[in-house]
């Protein structure tokens, strides 16, 4: 089967899709991932076919006020559209979604005359059971957190409006709202199958059928992978350390949080592994290893403890290796995992980006490499994930696809979309 996944955003939000498609093509399937120009090599070298999305994953810096969210939000998904049909040009029999390009790849499903399979990250269906993760984590009561969900997703389908107008007219498609084109997505059961294991977000009870949690899949990496030289030798040279890292969030802050987190280990007594990220972390000394992108699945067992963001990716690293955390959420859906962190046990606190302090984050590391509670709770965790198979699960899912009768299935003769087509 010809497989294009396509997903956007930052390293966290693509990684995990080269995994997934590296197990469908060792299943024997011809797999395309669809991302960001500048995550070429980590797609390739996954060994997956590559077509680029445009848009700068990093963003133009931080709006404050909904209606710059909404303007820049929407500039970067028109242009995603455009860079959506481009990635399909050479034709695909399924189309895998992530979150961000379902309400693109929805229409370009219709033109082709493919099915389509969501593989989400991050729980966006509303329920009682919370409230939608890009909320900032707190609950607003059963009838609160639906009502909230079903509201966020009416602002989603606002920031996609010019998108889908724009590609529905490109793919020579009748004018539909994206509601509209939703809504008939639920009606049918759409199915979406979620990248978290169960054990850190539970199957809501009031999602319809057709939304599973299956369990993560995670980022490929080379069987017999290593860490570099340098990591090995600082790992063997003492304790094991804390890893420190913010991803892909405080553009710009390298300096003030190198600082701030060599005073946090020097005061907590710890060793510490820094990783530069898009903040740009460095710092040398005794104890203190400065490093930039390193397979989270070899480093994260040899730790005592990781700092970072809250995204969803190393929030499931952290746990898959069994080492508690210390979240400090920035923006988006990290307050929402950080909660999680902390509900399990696996984290002593949370401590929002804003409140971070040297003492702070001493205090809270002091509390998560001392207190055995909070690995006990991490590895509990650890050994539910180690019994589920994300990847295959939606491999098993692709299969049923492709093995389904395409009985009233609208393949549009000449629809296929062709770069340059106004």
């Amino acid at each position: 089967m010809k497989i294009l996944i396509t997903a956007a955003g930052s390293y966290g939000d693509i990684a995990p899709y080269t995994g997934l498609g590296a197990h469908a093509a060792g299943a024997g399937h011809d797999v395309t991932l669809a991302a960001h120009a500048t995550f070429e090599r980590l797609v390739r070298g996954s060994g997956l076919r590559f077509r680029p999305l445009p848009g700068d994953p990093g963003g133009s810096g931080p709006a404050t006020r909904r209606k710059d969210l909404i303007r820049t939000a929407s500039a970067f998904v028109r242009e995603l559209g455009a860079g959506v049909a481009d990635a399909a040009e050479d034709g695909a029999d399924l189309l895998v979604l992530s979150a961000t390009t379902a309400p693109l790849g929805w229409q370009l499903a219709e033109a082709m005359g493919v099915p389509t399979l969501g593989a989400y990250l991050q729980p966006v269906h509303p329920t009682r059971d919370f409230a939608p993760v890009v909320s900032g984590g707190r609950s607003l009561g059963a009838v609160g957190n639906r009502a909230a969900g079903r509201f966020s997703l009416r602002m989603v389908d606002r920031v996609y409006a010019d998108a889908v107008r724009e590609l529905r007219a490109r793919l020579d498609l009748p004018a539909v709202a994206p509601a509209a084109v939703r809504a008939r997505q639920e009606a049918a059961g759409w199915p979406v199958l979620h990248g978290f294991s169960p054990a850190v977000v539970r199957r809501p009870a009031d999602w319809r059928t057709g939304l599973d949690v299956v369990g993560n899949w995670w980022p490929h990496h080379a069987p017999g992978a290593r860490l570099p030289s340098v990591v090995e030798d600082f790992l063997d040279d003492g304790p094991p350390p804390v890893f420190i890292g913010f991803g892909s969030m405080a553009a710009g802050e390298g300096e003030r949080l190198s600082d701030l987190a060599v005073a946090a280990l020097r005061r907590a007594g710890l060793r510490g592994v820094l990783q530069t990220g898009r903040a740009g972390l460095q710092a040398t000394g005794e104890g203190i290893l400065t490093v930039g992108e390193v397979p989270h699945a070899l480093l994260f067992p040899r730790t005592a403890a990781v700092v970072h963001h809250a995204g969803a990716g190393t929030t499931a690293a952290g746990l898959r290796a069994g080492v508690p955390a210390v979240p400090v959420p920035v923006a988006a859906d990290q307050p929402f995992w950080a909660g999680r962190l902390a509900a399990l046990g696996a984290a002593p606190t949370v401590i929002p980006y804003k409140q971070l302090t040297a003492e702070r984050l001493a205090d809270a590391l002091t509390r998560a490499v001392r207190e055995g509670a909070h690995t006990a709770a991490a590895k509990a965790v650890a050994r539910v994930m180690a019994t589920e198979d994300g990847a295959g699960q939606v491999l098993k899912a692709v299969e049923g696809i492709g093995r389904a009768p395409r009985i009233g299935r609208t393949r549009r003769a000449g629809r296929t979309p062709r770069p340059g087509r106004p």
